[in-house]
């Protein structure tokens, strides 16, 4: 099948990232890539990587795809925070068309719906069956990815209680305007913690986590639940992420009830040995570790941010959505070295 697609936002990083998967996926015809700020320019003069690979420019009156079978159709939203739910207000886009939003404005359950249009939550690991049947889907967060893949079958297991995490991520989760903190001379040989206990992405990980385990608590209120303490680092892309939580059971018994969680999942796998961020990188893959020293587990899980944090899993839930393998257009091999 032939499957039409647009992308509304495509000159940042998650656009970028997303044109590139779409250039060599079998199943994908791009029709039109909107950007007010580069319109008439050539894909390839704003995402230099992409020479030679595609003569398609950037439309600004183009904001739907048009003609033929509309249910074969594929709306991505690669816009900031709080406008692809302005975007859809604004614009009139044929229900039959399926849209992908890769910001948060519709991840959590209060604010899932506009219109006619309900957002599924698109985590495959959590969602797939629902993901499958959806119309439109809310691409998880980058942070929010890597720490619920870490988390997700001990709720299931009903053992989490009080959870505390750190986290860092590289320069690209912070998208592509510039800012102080994302400026290379800032960044180089330094880190930083920000948004202690206060992050964006934990709405959508209490909703995950209570989805599978009731007794964690729905969103974030300061009593009980998860504490994240996210960090900037000197790097680009990936995400590494360390959940403690206090576990009777043994190392041996964790290990099986995480391999039985992901014995389907296309992308998380559970391994034994340390996780480090090359492993990941340029993947869509999500990579768990668990650690144990008397009653304390750890759980370690990497990931890309802008892949399995962004993009990649947005094409995955678009493979979900039209009946195709979850790997097509996927299988990407991390610069190890």
């Amino acid at each position: 099948m032939s499957i039409k697609v647009g992308i509304i936002g495509g000159a940042g990083y998650t656009g970028g990232e997303l044109l590139r998967l779409l250039i060599n996926h079998p199943n994908v015809e791009i029709e039109f890539v909107h950007s007010r700020s580069n319109a008439g320019k050539y894909l390839y003069e704003v995402h230099q990587d992409l020479i030679g690979e595609t003569s398609l420019k950037f439309s600004e009156a183009q904001v739907s795809p048009s003609g033929g079978d509309l249910e074969g159709a594929l709306l991505f939203l690669c816009l900031g925070h709080g406008e692809s739910k302005k975007f859809l207000a604004e614009n009139t886009i044929d229900e039959k068309i399926k849209v992908i939003d890769l910001a948060n404005d519709f991840r959590l359950a209060n604010s899932s719906t506009i219109g006619n249009r309900k957002f599924v939550y698109g985590l495959p690991e959590l969602n797939k069956e629902q993901i499958k049947t959806a119309n439109n889907i809310a691409n998880p967060g980058c942070f929010a990815t890597t720490l619920q893949l870490g988390l997700l079958p001990l709720a299931k297991a009903g053992l989490l209680k009080d959870v505390y995490t750190t986290g860092i991520t590289g320069s690209t989760g912070a998208g592509q305007s510039l800012a102080a903190t994302s400026h290379f001379s800032w960044r180089a040989n330094n880190i930083q913690a920000y948004k202690t206990l206060t992050h964006q992405h934990l709405g959508e990980i209490h909703e995950s986590l209570h989805q599978l385990q009731e007794s964690f608590p729905s969103s974030p209120s300061g009593a009980g639940g998860l504490n994240f303490v996210p960090w900037r680092g000197d790097f680009t892309r990936g995400i590494f992420i360390s959940s403690q939580v206090k576990c009777e059971k043994s190392l041996d018994e964790l290990y099986k009830l995480y391999e039985e969680f992901y014995a389907d999942a296309a992308f998380t796998h559970v391994i034994k040995e340390a996780v480090f961020l090359k492993q990941v990188v340029n993947t869509n893959k999500c990579l768990i570790q668990l650690e144990k020293i008397g009653n304390m587990l750890v759980v370690h899980s990497a990931a890309d941010n802008l892949l399995k944090g962004a993009s990649g899993q947005a094409v995955q839930n678009m493979n979900l959505l039209f009946g195709l393998d979850e790997r097509t257009g996927l299988n990407l091999k991390a610069n190890y070295f």
